[in-house]
Parts: C-alpha cells; structure tokens; sequence
C-alpha cells in the first residue's frame, strides 16, 4: 500500500508539498514519460515540454490555480515548471495526435460502474494498466483547499489530476482513447482534476463539454448523495464533441476504444489492437456483471475484486499482464486497482494485480 500525503493551502503550498514530499515518485515519471514519448512519437524530452507549453493559454484561462500547484511542484522537487507541464500533458502528448503503426502501445484500463437499479450503491471502480515501472511512481494524495470538496486521489509522481473521488461523493475513473487529432485546450488530466474540485455532476461535465478539453477520453463520473442516492454517467469526450454512453439498467463498462458514433465524427479511433484487447475486456466485463445479477448474487466491492482480478484471455485480460513478445515501451500491466464505493463514502486500493496482490482501504497510513 502506498503511503497517504494529506496537502493542505493554497494552490502553490498544495504543490510544493506534492513535490517535496513525492520528490522521488516525481523523478520516477519524468524518468518513464522521457523514454515513452521517443517510444510513442519519437519526441526529445525537449520537444515534449515545447508541444507542452501549448497549453498553457487554455489552462490559466481555465483555472490559474493549475499553473500556481504545477509552479509548486516544481519548487518542491526542484526541476523546471516545463518538467511538470509535460507530466501532465502526457496523454496530449503520447496520443492524442498519434501516427497509425508507429510503434502502438497496448492498451489497457478497465473501468466498471454500478448503481440502481443494478445494484443498491453507487459503486465506481477500475484497473489502471500503463507501464509496470509507474508502481514506483504512485501517490495516494488527500488534498485541502479552501473552498473545494476534499479530494482522495491516486496519481502518478507530478500529475495533479487522476482518478479518486471527493469528500462530496463525486468519483471519477477514466480511460485513454487514442486518436488521430488534439488541440491546445486543457489537458485531459487536468480536467480529471477539475471534475475532482467539482461538487455536482453537472458541474464536474462542465469541465469538458464544448471543447475545452484538448484530447479524447472516456470518464465514468458517479456522484452520490448522504442519503445513498445515487448515479453514474460514461461520458466520452473530445475536443470536437462529447456523448454519453448509454448504461444498462445501472451498469457502464469502458476500456479503451471509442464506443459513440457521434465522437468518431470529429477523431479517428487509432486503437490498433481493439478487437484483440480493449473490445474483450469489455465484453468480459459484461459477462461477469451478468453472470453476477443473474445468479442473485450481491453487487458490492467484493463483487468488483472478483472482476477486477479476472485473468481470462491473459495477458491481455481485465487483470492485465506484460506481453513478453511486444517491444519493451509497448509492455503494459495492470499498475494499479480502485474501487470507489461513494455510496458509503469509502474506498479500496490495490497496488499491482489484484490477481495477484491484496486492496487496502484507503487512508491506513498517513505522511505529512
């Protein structure tokens, strides 16, 4: 289990601790982001931070406290604001404008919700699969700013905004799509961190309708109410539009390939190995919760391990494995797992397979 960092000031004070405290995690990325932008785009450490730094109008337009807490991460681990712009401009920069058979990387994530009438909570959850490496860059942030909904999070070394829920019971997991087109508007990582700063779904959509983000994604955001009530949407955006997903009586699953008709009008799907991979993990997926319902079974965080921990079809299951036989940049594992019960207000981690490794709930171990 990684070690919780609870942040707490204004924007610059929230960043500076992220990258004194997480100054190794930091380091980390900036060693695995260097190596995968030549492996996916052929970009110099130096040409990523330059394609970067075309984002930084839309940001600041958007929310000046994102450029303040990217400057204090920064100063935290002492490297250049470009470093940590580039950090979180990374799927901007990996994907979004991405050559057909040009080195494809394996896709991954799995992304699973739940809610009634499926089920009696709203229940989030997914793996998170990317290079086996990034485990040695994970942070378990608690985030306090004055004025926004309390914020659990589980983001890479220098990323301000990834997948975790708030102290409002709004959740968020998401699922890279790769595409052929991208803009300079806000990064998709930055908007994760946006729809976390956000107490209503209605606001947390705002951040990525018309536009304003600057590449494709798929999020699944659930919200719930103190009195249990709740739901979840799948929503998949791009810079060109945004659909939601039609969900199955309370049931959404997303991997990585676009689903909606109407955003493949404005980008290319370029994921290669779709029908391979990303198409039967959700296929799967879809089993599973059937499987689940039909036999009477109860839809809860057990329920979720179990799935989340399905090794069918390896190594390019739900639980996901390396694939030996692809070139080293393009090996993606399951890094790590999430189930958010925002029903309840509480939440599990695994750090790794979950096939393989056990969940903790979140907030065991506190660094300050």
């Amino acid at each position: 289990m990684v070690e919780k960092i609870i942040l707490r000031g204004s924007p610059e004070e929230i960043g500076r601790q992220h990258g004194k405290l997480g100054k190794n995690e930091v380091l980390k990325s900036l060693e695995t982001y260097e190596r995968l932008f030549y492996g996916y785009q052929q970009y110099s450490w130096k040409e990523a931070r330059e394609e970067a730094l075309k984002h930084v109008k839309a940001i600041w337009n958007h929310d000046p406290d994102l450029i303040e807490e990217m400057q204090g991460v920064a100063k935290g681990a002492g490297i250049d604001f470009e470093d940590v712009l580039a950090l979180n401009a990374r799927s901007e920069i990996a994907l979004g404008n991405y050559k057909a058979g040009r080195h494809p990387p394996v896709d991954g994530c799995t992304a699973i919700a739940t809610f009634p009438p499926a089920g009696c909570d709203t229940i989030i959850g997914q793996n998170w699969d990317w290079k086996g490496c990034q485990k040695d860059s994970l942070l378990l942030l608690e985030i306090h700013h004055p004025g926004k909904p309390v914020i659990t999070m589980v983001t890479e070394g220098g990323i301000i905004g990834k997948i975790g829920y708030n102290s409002a019971g709004l959740g968020v997991c998401f699922n890279a799509l790769i595409t052929n087109r991208k803009t300079d508007q806000l990064p998709v990582h930055l908007a994760l961190r946006e729809i976390l700063n956000s107490r209503t779904m209605p606001e947390a959509i705002a951040n990525i309708k018309d536009g304003k983000i600057a590449a494709t994604a798929s999020f699944i955001i659930g919200k719930a109410d103190q009195d249990g009530k709740g739901m979840a949407v799948n929503v998949e955006a791009s810079p060109f539009g945004l659909d939601f997903l039609e969900d199955g009586n309370g049931i959404l699953v997303h991997t990585n390939h676009i689903i909606s008709d109407s955003v493949k009008k404005g980008v290319e799907d370029r994921n290669e190995f779709k029908w391979e991979d990303s198409m039967l993990r959700m296929k799967r997926a879809q089993q599973l919760i059937n499987v689940q319902l039909r036999s009477g079974g109860k839809i809860d965080e057990g329920a979720y391990m179990a799935w989340l921990s399905d090794t069918l079809n390896a190594p390019n299951a739900i639980n996901h494995f390396e694939n030996q036989s692809s070139p080293e940049h393009r090996r993606m594992e399951t890094v790590f797992s999430i189930i958010m019960n925002l029903s309840q207000r509480k939440a599990s981690l695994c750090i790794g397979k979950p096939s393989e490794n056990r969940y903790t709930e979140m907030g065991e171990i506190v660094r300050q």
